[in-house]
């Protein structure tokens, strides 16, 4: 049971509690009474002991809970039919009639119970008629009137509790629906980003083996010192490339900020790895990154140039690419451009800094940029045109300094 529904359960305990103790005060009252002015009286044997038992019977209601299982209605119709026998010897005892109200209306269900409560009350009324000998207002309104009160009070209370627990209910179903939300949002975006780390760490590595492997096969037996420097790049790349992976099982981060060099250093080891007789990679700076940058925003940058690099690599046919990074007050901005052979940017199925991809592309070059920035609340921009090269830009917003 939610922790909500804790004041609830308090109240209907005070509340039993004071209906218990006034039976037990009204009856011990109807006692004294009766034995006062009426203790040899003939019916005074029957009232004591009738008083007896509905007292234990009474104390016996608890242990039989508040369902109305069959034994709990006998213990009912016995507490009432008690009470009655004692109400036609006694009429003063039908002051007990109030707490036998509650009794009924906690043991039956309302449409049961309000009958119960209105023979009760007709009872206590013709005793009471019946002991004043004349038409009392008093007595012939009262009764009915608490009755009406007690019903009402109780019924309505009731309603409550039940509205109440509805929406209790309710509340603790949408909280449950809500964290299996999150759980399954959760998942996803990590799908998502171990996509991106995995695309940006070691597929673009692969990729890079494979293509110098490929050019050292053709080039093995015509020119094999060209090919062996292939191969040496590509075992240099796969050296990196195990590092990466080691360092993404550890921790997702990339291992050229591992160092504690900053974003600027990371960024002239990606671009001296990138070079190549055919393609030549620079790095510049405008301004002063604010020292030390975010982890995520510098992790972001990193993976962004590496993403974007790769595509100069494999599609621009580029001789001259580079790496430009400004650092504004209130953003730093990552300037990829190449000299290659452009890509028209509106054409639905483009690669960044890239001219088209092969048909059997996966495509998550942009889409990865994309995602990195979108996350960090940055944007991006493309320039690009046929025959042009092309100008990737990325930038995030920087806290206040």
């Amino acid at each position: 049971m939610p922790a909500v529904a804790e004041p609830e359960r308090d109240d209907t305990r005070v509340l039993t509690v004071v209906m218990h103790t006034a039976f037990f005060v009204l009856l011990s009252a109807s006692v004294a009474r009766y034995l006062a002015r009426h203790a040899g009286g003939p019916h005074t044997p029957w009232v004591i002991a009738l008083s007896a038992l509905l007292a234990a019977l009474y104390v016996l209601g608890p242990a039989l809970g508040t369902r109305p299982a069959p034994r709990r209605l006998a213990w009912l119709g016995l507490v009432v039919a008690a009470w009655a026998f004692l109400v036609v010897l006694a009429p003063s005892f039908a002051w007990c009639a109030v707490p036998l109200f509650y009794t009924g209306l906690r043991t039956l269900p309302p449409r049961a119970a309000i009958p119960l409560v209105a023979l009760l009350t007709a009872l206590a009324v013709a005793t009471q008629l019946g002991l004043a000998g004349w038409p009392d207002p008093n007595v012939l309104l009262a009764p009915p009137a608490v009755a009406a009160v007690a019903t009402t009070v109780f019924v309505v209370m009731q309603r409550q509790a039940a509205r109440q627990q509805a929406l209790i209910d309710d509340l603790v179903r949408t909280r449950r629906e809500l964290a299996a939300t999150e759980r399954r949002e959760g998942t996803l975006a990590e799908r998502e980003r171990l996509a991106r780390e995995i695309h940006d760490a070691l597929a673009q590595g692969l990729s890079s083996q494979r293509m110098l492997l490929q050019a050292a096969d053709r080039l093995w037996d015509t020119a094999p010192g060209t090919a062996r420097d292939h191969v040496r790049t590509a075992a240099a790349i796969a050296e990196r490339s195990l590092a990466e992976a080691r360092r993404f099982v550890h921790d997702l981060a990339p291992a050229d900020l591992a160092g504690g060099g900053g974003l600027l250093r990371a960024l002239r080891a990606v671009a001296e790895r990138e070079t190549t007789p055919a393609l030549t990679v620079r790095v510049h700076t405008e301004g002063s990154p604010p020292v030390p940058l975010a982890a995520p925003v510098e992790s972001a940058l990193l993976r962004i140039a590496q993403g974007a690099l790769a595509n100069v690599r494999e599609h621009a046919a580029a001789t001259t690419a580079t790496l430009t990074l400004t650092c504004l007050d209130d953003q730093i901005v990552l300037d990829v451009t190449d000299d290659g052979r452009g890509f028209d940017p509106r054409t639905p199925r483009t690669p960044p800094a890239a001219a088209p991809a092969p048909a059997d592309a996966r495509g998550h070059g942009l889409p990865a940029i994309r995602a990195r920035l979108r996350q960090l609340g940055g944007t991006l921009t493309i320039e690009s045109a046929p025959g042009e090269g092309t100008a990737l830009s990325a930038a995030i917003p920087l806290e206040p300094r």
